[in-house]
């Protein structure tokens, strides 16, 4: 078996939305290395959005590698564990109800979520993150989301 290895950069250079659109056609990924995430991963990152749910810092603390690192096109980038607490859980969990996942792909440790994040208030956005995985953590994420005015806060309200 070929494998296709493909640098993050250039991948999304290509764009998520063709990303996730090339994956969800039949036929179109076997063209190209087959993307399977394991059951494993696959779980844990649903865990991951489900401990969003719940509120408590704990099982999400729970699931992150103490090495953690965020970027986002809001100038995070690689922010560590702690500031993305104070920047990202602090500041948007109140206005989170849930998410629903609507994609997700990967290899090995690399992994794509397309989701819908629903906000307390019946309001909506989709976004994109690219998490890699490592000793069953959650090691770094990447959020594609356009602009500050997709995040839960502002959408909530109203400031799309």
């Amino acid at each position: 078996m070929t494998r296709i290895v493909v640098s993050r950069r250039r991948l999304l250079g290509a764009g998520a939305c063709a990303l996730t659109g090339a994956v969800s056609l039949p036929g179109a990924a076997s063209a190209h290395a087959e993307i399977v995430l394991d059951a494993a991963k696959d779980q844990l990152i649903r865990k991951w959005y489900a401990a969003w749910e719940q509120k408590d810092l704990g099982p999400v603390d729970a699931l992150l590698a103490d090495n953690f690192t965020f970027s986002s096109a809001a100038g995070d980038d690689h922010i560590s564990k702690s500031v993305f607490k104070s920047r990202c859980w602090e500041t948007q969990i109140n206005f989170i109800e849930r998410f629903e996942l609507e994609q997700v792909i990967g290899n090995g440790n690399d992994a794509f979520v397309k989701y819908l994040c629903l906000t307390k208030n019946g309001k909506s956005f989709r976004n994109v993150e690219y998490l890699r995985i490592t000793d069953k953590k959650v090691e770094a994420i990447e959020c594609y989301f356009g602009a500050q005015s997709s995040f839960p806060s502002a959408v909530s309200g109203g400031q799309n």
